[in-house]
């Protein structure tokens, strides 16, 4: 047992008080006249047992109200009977309020957040002053991990508000495990509704040295419509050109929604509209068309209206409408332009050719992709700065001269690539096509079983290393490839095992050849994810970005500004911004005045799921960890039990238990059976 105040101890001396009043009687003898006094003496002895007896009971009921009446004031407490290691420190209470979308919703006491107050609240009620208090929602503050004491904890309880930031059930357990005062015996309580999405289904890892008890809220069921996700089918996206763009809505409720308008807006302006009907639990795409963007950023918003929940209703994204894609030709002593002539029919395209003897490697940068084009005398030099060029993120296309094969043997081994094995010179080989590559994807609308397809008179054959980096476009007899794409760093070489020349074969001619490099063009631009995730995508990814000394970045939007920690990689910038970005929409990535980028953010979807799990579902996940589980309405009362058998405060009991023995003092002096001390003359 421990006391609160036990300077009031010392009060216990005052037990002397009567101690002193009953073994020195200072009240006065009464003189009582008798006309006979022969049996005098016979009642003397006859009541001077009762009369002893008397008084160490009215003795013992004083000492005993003054002891328990010290007690109340000392305020005694003991800690839980169960705890496996009682320290002397005290309680640590942690609370954990979900604070998430979801306990936006309503029950029969009122907003599940509110709620959740309220039984924090009651928490503290069953624990002392002595008591620490640490408060826990998904915000992760700072000021929500280190210990309060009582009144401090209950005025932080009404800043609580439903925020954006979504956090796990293990996150939250981690997060608890962290104990500012380890001399202290820990208990923890868990409020929430305990959403599928929040607890998830492996098993957890707790400290074995908490106490745990979850208190799970029951929301009052409710439809529920969210715009899950967004893409787009057009591999690049060009001024006024057609725009496709897939959306996809979900219906997290157990009836059908009808009717469901969805509305697509870019920069502020309304390009299309939709109404949808989605089945319960089940997802639907629709594809919504639209034209006439302009060069640079765009902001889009997808929305729908569906009540009572609303966070989920729309989703942001941003996507960059580029004026041109910069690709770069490097070509032998050949008289047929073949690239020429095919990069030249769109102007998106703006091809820049360097002959082999005149290369500018200060500026491969520039170009998103590099084209090799019969090369004679590739050096070592080239496969050198092409290599850092394609760690960096690049994309290189490779048209060997096929009368320079010792010269591509070293070449290739220099750009860690197969190297060339043989020269095959025979007849015309037909190719087949891989139809599950990226590169091809929607280049065919249907494929005939007998279909027109490129054939060689020479190739080489590559002498094979490990495939698991290589994918094949272009295929040849004999476990062999016309063209096949190979992944190096962060970029991509696509590896030609013929040339464009004419002798060598028809590829250049070929139908097929235009979409293969058109769709390798638009691979090589790099774009940015159309939208991240608040809470969970901490880390930014941009294009490369050059900074001096002295330049930093910076992620502003409306009332917000912030400096993102940036770590560069081959090829890519990325960018730390932790959980600085709180709220959705649109933030302008900028160095200095110079706008790079606009990000887009949403709410986390894993909220939209409003199944929760029960009781019997949880605490498998808990392995052999005994936790306290509790309905907040159905089990109130059991809670309350145990709360207070938690952390037994006893200074009331000490009070009443004071009171009674001051009636019983009463009662003994009223109604006892006594006789009076008699002096006779």
């Amino acid at each position: 047992m421990n006391f609160l105040y036990p300077g009031f101890l010392f009060a216990l001396l005052t037990i002397a008080i009567p101690i002193v009043i009953h073994l020195f009687n200072f009240r006065r003898f009464k003189k009582v006249y008798f006309s006979n006094v022969q049996f005098l003496k016979e009642i003397q002895a006859q009541n001077s047992s009762k009369d002893q007896l008397r008084h160490l009971l009215v003795l013992l009921s004083r000492i005993l109200a003054i002891v328990f009446l010290v007690l109340a004031f000392a305020r005694p407490y003991f800690s839980s009977s169960d705890q496996k290691d009682t320290k002397a420190g005290g309680n640590l209470v942690s609370v954990y309020i979900d604070n998430s979308y979801s306990m936006e919703r309503l029950d029969k006491e009122g907003n599940l957040l509110d709620e959740a107050k309220r039984k924090a609240k009651e928490l503290t009620e069953a624990y002392s002053l002595a008591d620490q208090f640490r408060l826990l929602t998904n915000d992760f503050d700072g000021r929500h991990q280190r210990a309060l004491n009582k009144n401090e904890f209950i005025g932080m309880l009404d800043g609580i508000k439903i925020s954006a930031a979504g956090k796990s059930l293990q996150q939250i357990l981690n997060r608890l495990a962290v104990d500012p005062a380890a001399n202290k015996n820990h208990q923890a309580y868990l409020i929430s509704d305990f959403q599928k999405g929040f607890v998830g289904t492996r098993s957890l890892q707790i400290d074995k040295e908490i106490n745990y008890s979850l208190i799970k809220l029951d929301a009052n069921p409710m439809p529920n419509i969210a715009v899950d996700s967004v893409y787009s089918l057009s591999p690049v996206h060009l001024p006024n050109q057609a725009e496709k763009f897939v959306v996809q809505l979900h219906n997290y409720g157990d009836q059908d929604a009808k009717d469901i308008p969805l509305k697509l807006t870019i920069n502020q302006q309304q390009k299309a509209l939709s109404t949808l009907t989605i089945p319960a639990g089940r997802s639907i795409r629709d594809t919504l068309s639209f034209s006439g963007l302009e060069a640079g950023w765009q902001k889009g918003l997808l929305s729908i209206r569906d009540s009572p929940l609303t966070f989920d209703d729309n989703l942001n994204f941003t996507f960059e409408v580029a004026t041109d894609l910069k690709l770069l030709n490097i070509r032998g002593d050949s008289a047929e332009r073949y690239i020429q002539s095919l990069f030249s029919t769109e102007a998106y395209f703006k091809l820049t050719e360097m002959p082999e003897s005149n290369i500018r490697y200060a500026a491969f940068s520039d170009f998103n992709l590099i084209i090799l084009d019969g090369l004679k005398e590739p050096s070592s030099g080239l496969a050198q700065q092409l290599r850092s060029y394609i760690e960096n993120g690049g994309s290189v296309v490779i048209f060997p001269n096929l009368d320079a094969e010792a010269m591509y043997t070293s070449f290739l081994q220099a750009l860690t690539l197969p190297t060339v094995q043989q020269l095959h010179v025979g007849d015309p080989i037909a190719s087949t096509v891989e139809l599950n590559n990226p590169v091809l994807e929607d280049v065919f609308e249907q494929v005939p079983k007998t279909i027109d397809l490129p054939v060689v008179h020479r190739y080489f054959s590559y002498a094979e290393r490990s495939s698991g980096d290589k994918q094949s476009i272009l295929d040849l007899p004999l476990n062999r490839f016309l063209l096949a794409r190979y992944n190096l760093g962060e970029g991509k070489v696509y590896l030609s095992a013929s040339s464009l020349d004419s002798k060598d074969g028809n590829l250049a001619n070929h139908p097929v050849f235009v979409p293969i490099m058109f769709k390798i063009a638009f691979a090589s631009s790099k774009e940015q994810p159309y939208y991240y995730t608040i809470g969970k995508n901490s880390i930014l990814e941009s294009p490369k970005i050059s900074l001096s000394l002295n330049q930093s970045l910076k992620l502003v939007s409306t009332n917000f500004e912030a400096i993102p920690e940036i770590r560069q990689t081959p090829g890519r910038t990325r960018l730390y911004v932790a959980d600085q970005v709180r709220q959705p929409g649109f933030y302008e990535l900028k160095k200095a005045d110079e706008l790079l980028s606009v990000m887009a953010f949403n709410d986390d979807r894993t909220e939209s799921d409003m199944q929760e799990l029960t009781e019997t579902e949880i605490k498998p996940l808990f392995g052999k960890q005994n936790i306290a589980f509790y309905n907040a309405q159905r089990d109130a009362l059991a809670m309350n039990v145990d709360l207070k058998n938690n952390s037994g405060e006893l200074w009331k009991l000490c009070l009443i238990l004071a009171v009674v023995f001051l009636a019983v003092e009463i009662l003994l002096i009223r109604f006892f059976n006594h006789t009076k001390n008699i002096q006779t003359t």
